[in-house]
């Protein structure tokens, strides 16, 4: 018993050792992102790097826009994202919706190509979708990055499995006596059942958008058009890089991403776990 007690009383302190550690290995590129972005060129490459935050901060900002617009792409990247999102939350969900309540012909085979697309990698898309956007005429335009986007594997495979555990099909049945058409108990009934897997899936469809980059080198060739990394990638050559300029620009666009993350976590986790419960 004694030797049961003692483990129990290390356990404990060792778990939060444990989780600490990953903490810090998980913020320290953050920290360093915006630590660099304070420093001048010539301090970023001294040995040791600064461990603290300087005062170059505003000379690095007036650099970054002084080489690239890049104030316009921060919108660009802001307006990609919101499209990606908001079509990704309408399709994906509607999609989910037929998968889960509806009866039809060759669901099942449908549904399996849904779930076989998402073991392919991103990249083998890039040539096909250049060759479509270039034959409809829609290279260097922000459509050709957030249509293709609507209707993502994962999105409709976690609305799949979200609305299946969360709506009850006698809630349906009861809308359709009372007169409601689909479309209607799609609206009216089963969106505000699932607030959490729709929260889940706009957060985690909002970053990938607003990170995505081989996509947007591909489809984007003006300067104007580019979005964030891809704008932070034309700064970059081999000998003459300016690291405080690239860092100042990394960290203002991270910076949204930390305030969503934070502010909307644990509907994250609740979402995912939530999809979980029935298959």
């Amino acid at each position: 018993m004694a030797m049961v007690n003692t483990r129990k009383t290390y356990a404990r302190p060792i778990a939060w050792a444990i989780v600490l550690v990953g903490a810090v290995l998980m913020l320290a590129p953050f920290f360093f992102t915006f630590v660099l972005a304070t420093q001048p060129r010539d301090r970023i490459y001294q040995i040791p790097p600064p461990m603290w935050f300087g005062t170059n901060l505003m000379k690095n900002i007036h650099t970054l826009t002084d080489m690239i617009p890049y104030w316009h792409n921060l919108g660009m990247s802001f307006y990609v994202a919101v499209m990606t999102t908001v079509l990704a939350l309408f399709f994906c969900s509607m999609a989910g919706y037929a998968f889960a309540m509806y009866e039809f012909r060759f669901k099942k085979a449908l549904f399996t190509i849904v779930l076989g697309s998402m073991l392919l990698p991103p990249f083998l898309g890039l040539i096909p979708t250049f060759m479509l956007m270039n034959f409809i005429g829609w290279l260097d335009q922000p459509r050709a990055l957030y249509l293709p986007a609507a209707a993502a594997a994962f999105g409709i495979f976690l609305m799949r499995q979200y609305i299946s555990s969360a709506v009850p099909k006698e809630l349906m049945e009861a809308a359709r006596i009372d007169g409601c058409g689909e479309f209607r108990i799609y609206w009216n009934v089963v969106l505000p059942l699932i607030g959490p897997a729709l929260g889940t899936l706009g957060l985690i469809t909002f970053i990938s958008s607003w990170n995505s980059f081989l996509q947007p080198l591909v489809i984007m060739h003006s300067p104007e058009s580019f979005t964030v990394p891809v704008a932070l990638r034309s700064m970059q050559s081999p000998t003459n890089t300016d690291w405080g300029a690239v860092m100042a620009g990394s960290a203002i666009a991270v910076l949204p991403l930390l305030i969503l993350f934070a502010l909307f976590s644990r509907r994250l986790i609740a979402g995912l776990t939530a999809g979980a419960v029935k298959g």
